[in-house]
């Protein structure tokens, strides 16, 4: 018995913390960011060097027990925030040299477990998914919005394919009872086969749901945008995600703003393109077969990690390459 617990408690340790460590070389002493601080896991190991401070975010007010734990523990070397990591501009702690700031894109195992979220499958009752500082729950999503309006939260955000069945009956349902979790799960499960893979059938919809309620895509770029502003020049930022969407913003943002970009002799200095990071790795960094093992949830991360080399630079590129996913969260203006 004791066994299990133990694993179940290893599941709470953030991913790819070895390589982590290796990267923004904590032992050199500096201030941290760990923008999504959970269940403290980095902060703990980044803490375990004496001349270290971290600066802790979280949205989600259940934090707040363990951010005490940590301040008691660790006084001055530890601060924490209740705010999105899109604010991280705003924070009002000194940032004397800041070294790094870290986002992990996961979910904790505790949110997943967390009945009140909603956030599996597995729950029941009253849909939810509000990860904290929301403006609106995905019951509202899911009993408001029009067919059109699902669709592309399906497709987009859990690039779903069956988006227009699903779509389509839960506006033909909704009619007749509003929708919880488990009337959701059993729509999803009436248009999609069971499969012999391990990913339930509802993963992709609930996945976008989530992105939905949380404004996950614009909290990201935003986030991003934001920690480069505030981050000195040699300091380095570092992102853990979990599905290819947001490793698609992620590798954007590192990658275009990484290169020489070839632009005409006629275009003002000003107007073009600048380099802002230096890569050392270009592909990204993937958990161990042993980590795998251990804590299965690991298989889907990828670390990416930037170097910044210059201050100034605009991201109009990087916000017109994504403007598509921003008018998506905007529908939530129709609730």
């Amino acid at each position: 018995m004791s066994a299990i617990i133990n694993l179940e408690k290893e599941k709470h340790f953030p991913v790819l913390l070895d390589e982590l460590v290796s990267i923004i070389s904590p032992h050199y002493g500096g201030t941290f960011i760990d923008c999504t601080f959970g269940q403290g896991g980095y902060s703990k190991k980044i803490l375990e060097y004496q001349n270290n401070k971290i600066i802790a975010l979280d949205r989600d007010i259940d934090t707040f027990s363990k951010a005490n734990w940590f301040k008691k523990k660790y006084k001055d070397r530890f601060n924490f925030e209740n705010k999105k990591f899109s604010e991280i501009d705003k924070i009002k702690i000194n940032l004397e040299n800041l070294k790094a700031i870290i986002f992990d894109l996961g979910c904790s195992l505790n949110q997943i477990k967390d009945s009140k979220k909603g956030l599996s499958f597995n729950s029941t009752g009253k849909l939810s998914m509000k990860m904290g500082l929301n403006n609106f729950s995905a019951d509202e999503v899911i009993n408001t919005l029009d067919q059109k309006s699902l669709e592309k939260i399906f497709k987009f955000f859990g690039e779903e394919s069956k988006h227009k069945l699903i779509s389509k009956k839960i506006l033909k349902l909704r009619k007749i009872e509003n929708l919880t979790t488990e009337g959701l799960v059993k729509i999803i499960n009436s248009i999609k086969k069971k499969n012999n893979s391990k990913i339930h059938n509802a993963t992709k919809v609930f996945q976008a749901i989530r992105i939905f309620v949380n404004q996950e895509i614009s909290e990201l770029i935003y986030g991003l945008i934001n920690a480069f502003k505030i981050l000195p020049i040699g300091g380095i930022i570092v992102v853990v995600t979990f599905h290819s969407l947001e490793d698609k913003i992620v590798k954007f943002f590192f990658k275009n703003f990484s290169e020489n970009i070839n632009t005409s002799r006629y275009i003002p200095n000003n107007l073009q393109h600048k380099k802002l990071f230096k890569l050392i790795e270009k592909k990204p960094i993937l958990p161990s077969l042993k980590e795998t093992k251990t804590n299965p949830p690991s298989r889907s991360a990828k670390l990416r990690y930037a170097i910044k080399i210059a201050d100034g630079g605009d991201f109009i590129e990087f916000l017109k390459k994504f403007d598509y996913l921003i008018e998506i969260e905007n529908l939530n203006k129709r609730l």
